[in-house]
Parts: C-alpha cells; sequence; structure tokens
C-alpha cells in the first residue's frame, strides 16, 4: 500500500492547519447534528397536530436540502485529511494518525487533540491504546 509519510518535524509542521480544520469540522458536525435533531422534533410536532400550524412539507423539503448540503460541506473537509496524508481517527476529541517510518518500521505518529505537539506513535495494528512515547534516541528514517 502506498501512502505519504511525514517526518515528525513535517507532521510537527502541519498541526497548525490540521488543528484549524479540526476546528471547522467539529463545528460543522455540531451545526449538523444541532439541525437534524431540530427538524425531527419539528416532523413530530407536526404528525401529532390535529391542526395545521403553518409549516408544511415544502418546510422539511427546505430543511433537509439544507441539511444535505452542511453534510456535503463536511464530507469535504473530512476529505482535506487524506487529501494531506493524514488519518483522522475521531473527530471529536480530535485523534490524527500521520504514517512515518521509525527506526526502519512503518509506524503511526499520533496526536490527539489537547496535545501541544506529536509526542507519540504506535504500530498500524495496535491502536491508540498502544501509544508510546516517541523515544529521544530513536531515529526517523528520511522518507516522503
Amino acid at each position: 500500500m502506498q501512502f505519504k509519510t511525514f517526518t515528525l518535524n513535517e507532521a510537527n509542521a502541519l498541526l497548525p492547519e490540521i488543528k484549524e480544520n479540526l476546528l471547522k469540522l467539529q463545528a460543522m458536525v455540531g451545526a449538523i447534528e444541532a439541525r437534524h435533531s431540530d427538524l425531527q422534533k419539528k416532523k413530530a410536532m407536526y404528525k401529532q397536530s390535529p391542526v395545521s400550524t403553518g409549516a408544511g412539507k415544502d418546510d422539511f423539503f427546505k430543511e433537509e436540502s439544507a441539511l444535505d448540503f452542511m453534510r456535503m460541506e463536511a464530507e469535504l473537509l473530512l476529505s482535506n485529511f487524506a487529501r494531506k496524508g493524514v488519518q483522522l481517527k475521531m473527530i471529536d476529541p480530535g485523534l490524527i494518525d500521520f504514517p512515518a517510518v521509525w527506526d526502519g518500521n512503518d509506524v503511526l505518529l499520533c496526536w490527539k487533540q489537547g496535545e501541544e505537539r506529536i509526542t507519540h506513535y504506535h504500530g498500524w495494528n495496535d491502536g491508540f491504546m498502544g501509544r508510546k512515547p516517541i523515544p529521544e534516541g530513536g531515529t526517523q528514517d528520511a522518507n516522503n
């Protein structure tokens, strides 16, 4: 499998942009969830109402269309992570992996939202629970 790999310096240099994109995505997901919940409540009230409340199926169509557009925007934000070569593992809290080669092994440099910089890594099959601190004496291969 061919994938972009990062040095530790490259991954840390990309973090400010990744953090900004993550915050945008989190806000978008929150807005989608809130709007979806409101729409579901309105639909339930409409179905239960014996009298017309003024809201109709056209209003629901407009709201559903707006939600679809918001979802497309969120998908675009999601795809931006992949285009940069990073792996978004979790949106909230943010968990991002950067493919890398460390001491000759394919690893993932691991960053969790709230951390100042990347200080951990794990194997491709280890996941977050297998995180290890990046050793001071370890060598990162030249890659890309």
